[in-house]
């Protein structure tokens, strides 16, 4: 199962086809960095943490390179490379292996995500390198990285996010399930002002949830007060599975009702908006 290859170790790493030589000792001046690194900072204090510890036990774990040229370029491992640096080593153990650019960064992903190192945005980024440069799927996503399709969708919508807001959640100043309530406002500026409010009061993600919940409530309640105003009275009945469904939704939605037949007409206010309804219809 794809959810199991996550706690197997260095070999679940291994692309298929892409099996690694012995352990090699490698001069840190012929590496060079990895271009398609998702990580995008690194924190001081733990990168000092870890140098501490090569220096006290040395590179426990080897890090992952591949042959370009006559120089070798950085798969996996940075951090333990960074750290072997700061103490001034001058060689580390290696594992060189025939990575393509894909299995190349499928891997380097696939490391972070088992250590937890990335950021939401910084996930959310290398999943859509995977996706565009590579034509990955969602499902395929899903499957070669051992996370729930929902939980790929959910990370990718955050992009279409403004920047302030993906930049706050890059900082930490609030998390991801702050990011996925806000991504229920179609509309950016009203989206902006419930976020400043977030941040301002230090909302948890329940509060911001319940916040954008009253915003559309009161949103679909004018617009179904000025509908009213226009048309006949609807059957009681109808009007109250309307109501439910609004509720449960959290937008507009229309019964139109002719003698025990017609439609149900949800309304959605963006593509992210509509996956997030889709979402709660899978339920």
């Amino acid at each position: 199962m794809a959810k199991r290859r996550l706690g197997r170790g260095l070999d679940a790493l291994i692309p298929g086809g892409s099996r690694p030589n012995a352990v090699e000792s490698i001069s840190i001046d012929l590496i060079d960095p990895n271009p398609r690194q998702p990580r995008r900072s690194f924190d001081v204090d733990a990168l000092a943490g870890l140098a501490q510890s090569i220096k006290e036990h040395g590179v426990v774990q080897p890090i992952l390179l591949r042959r370009k040229n006559d120089r070798y370029e950085l798969v996996a491992g940075e951090r333990r490379l960074r750290a072997a640096e700061m103490v001034g080593l001058v060689q580390v153990p290696a594992i060189v292996g025939d990575f393509e650019d894909r299995d190349a960064m499928e891997v380097a992903l696939i490391e972070n995500l088992q250590r937890e190192d990335l950021d939401p945005m910084e996930e959310a980024i290398a999943l859509q390198r995977l996706r565009d440069d590579f034509g990955l799927t969602q499902e395929e996503l899903s499957n070669k990285l051992g996370k729930s399709r929902p939980a790929i969708a959910n990370s990718l919508r955050l992009l279409s996010l403004e920047e302030e807001i993906r930049d706050s959640v890059s900082r930490g100043t609030i998390s991801a399930g702050h990011a996925r309530a806000l991504l229920a406002i179609g509309d950016s500026d009203t989206r902006m002002k419930v976020f400043r409010q977030v941040v301002e009061k230090d909302l948890s993600v329940r509060q911001t949830e319940e916040l954008v919940k009253s915003i559309q409530e009161s949103a679909v309640a004018t617009d179904v007060s000025r509908e009213t105003s226009r048309r006949p009275p609807k059957d009681p009945n109808i009007l109250e599975v309307e109501s439910t469904l609004r509720r449960i939704l959290g937008t507009k939605v229309e019964i139109k009702d002719r003698k025990g037949r017609g439609r149900i007409q949800i309304e959605y206010y963006s593509l992210d908006d509509l996956d997030r309804i889709l979402e709660l219809l899978q339920r």
